[in-house]
């Protein structure tokens, strides 16, 4: 098939599932466009890949990038003041996220790099400001589930025919083995693997609460269209054939989280509840689990890699973590300062741009203190999700699992250090969105 012509038909797919989206979501404002569009942007590369232009800067971005950014956070504030939005009772409701939101600003004070580490505070502030318009929705819980519609919509077919008819875009290649990596329309394949992983789990839990007449259809083979969604997903984090470059702490992150799902499922069958200390229990060994990976160079999870086809060194992870950790080690109650330990020189130091372990970056940058105040938070999201259970039984079990997975993720991939990674996101809008009075005044 011709590209352009592959193309056309990707578009009118992709414009046909939103609109049987709207039809199914007329609650929904138009503004919510505004959060859909920063999902799809944290999901992707930044504009300035899409649109190279000579300003790019390796630490800074591109002026296309901030342009954006800046008129994102214009919007969402001008939105937020026109919805008369209650400020104080909603920092009230997310009191662990504010705290660890002021101190990624306060650590800017011992950064090295002051002025870049608060241009990356501001990425977090938007996020912040994101959930915050997702909150002042109607409907704030329909208004999550439509962005995370959208963004499979559009994310997961694109990333497909980027790979099959412009590999230019979709496609790279090892630095040392020359292997095929597949990356669709996200920065790396371990990028993809974490849109698969949120994709293809948000698809199941829709199609089972479909299944179960929780859903009305707007179109009688629109659950069709979802199962050839699905099976997109499936196929982009199997990667490329032939290969080893497959997201596998993805896969392992998604299975966890199906097992979690079944096992919510079958409590509720047997009328029983699962206690939130419970919960905040699994949550914690699952953080202490990724972090003494850390000391123990991996033995911990090597069982777990070998199982799923790579090797006890996590493909070199426990590598990298051996030679970051005495970085970390030099600071490790407060960190280097929220964004300021991976920069272009770090970066060209060590030949790498991530720790591979969403642990040891949080460590790195706010250090132990950090690492307690996202546990926190995480912990106070858990909590919030266990009292949904009882009102809203799939409402609280894909919150309870999309915090499950994430946790289980940054064992070996990082994304809990930031709020702008699509998987943290999605946590962060859930966790603040858990009051619908919130909504207006």
């Amino acid at each position: 098939m011709p590209p352009i012509l592959a193309l056309i038909l990707c578009i009118v797919f992709v414009v046909f599932l939103l609109w049987l989206e709207r039809k199914r979501s007329p609650e929904v404002t138009r503004v919510l466009w505004i959060p859909t569009i920063w999902m799809l942007y944290a999901s992707s590369k930044p504009l300035g890949i899409w649109f190279p232009s000579s300003g790019a800067d390796p630490v800074l971005g591109s002026p296309l990038d901030r342009a954006f950014l800046i008129v994102l956070i214009f919007l969402s504030l001008l939105l937020l003041i026109r919805r008369r939005f209650d400020w104080i009772i909603a920092i009230k409701e997310n009191k662990w996220l504010i705290v660890l939101f002021v101190f990624m600003l306060v650590s800017i004070l011992w950064s090295n790099i002051p002025y870049i580490s608060f241009k990356r505070w501001t990425r977090e502030l938007l996020a912040i400001l994101m959930a915050f318009v997702v909150l002042s929705e109607p409907s704030p819980r329909k208004a999550i589930e439509s962005i995370l519609r959208r963004s499979t919509y559009i994310l997961i077919p694109f990333s497909l025919l980027l790979i099959k008819y412009f590999p230019k875009y979709g496609v790279e290649y090892g630095r040392w083995t020359g292997g095929r990596m597949w990356t669709g329309v996200t920065l790396q394949k371990n990028s993809l693997g974490r849109l698969c992983l949120i994709a293809s789990f948000f698809l199941i839990w829709s199609l089972v609460r479909r299944w179960q007449g929780h859903i009305i259809l707007v179109w009688k083979y629109q659950t069709h269209a979802e199962i050839v969604v699905l099976a997109m997903a499936f196929r982009l984090m199997a990667g490329p054939r032939g290969e080893i470059f497959y997201a596998a702490t993805a896969v392992g992150a998604l299975i966890v989280g199906l097992f979690f799902y079944l096992g919510l499922y079958l409590i509720k069958k047997y009328g029983k509840n699962i206690r939130a200390g419970i919960l905040m229990t699994m949550v914690s060994s699952i953080v202490i689990f990724g972090i003494v990976s850390l000391f123990t160079g991996g033995a911990t999870v090597g069982s777990f890699a070998q199982s799923m086809g790579r090797d006890a060194t996590l493909t070199d992870r426990t590598a990298i973590w051996a030679s970051l950790l005495p970085a970390a080690m030099q600071r490790p109650i407060t960190g280097s300062g929220f964004g300021s330990f991976w920069t272009s020189k770090t970066a060209e130091a060590f030949h790498f741009g991530e720790a591979h372990s969403g642990y040891l970056d949080e460590l790195l940058g706010l250090g132990f203190v950090g690492i307690l105040l996202v546990t926190a938070f995480l912990l106070s999201a858990c909590r919030k999700a266990q009292r949904e259970l009882a009102r809203d039984f799939d409402w609280g079990a894909i919150w309870i699992c999309y915090i499950i997975m994430a946790v289980v993720h940054n064992i070996a991939e990082s994304s809990i250090d930031t709020f702008t990674s699509q998987l943290t996101a999605i946590v962060l809008f859930l966790s603040v969105s858990s009051k619908n009075s919130l909504s207006r005044n």
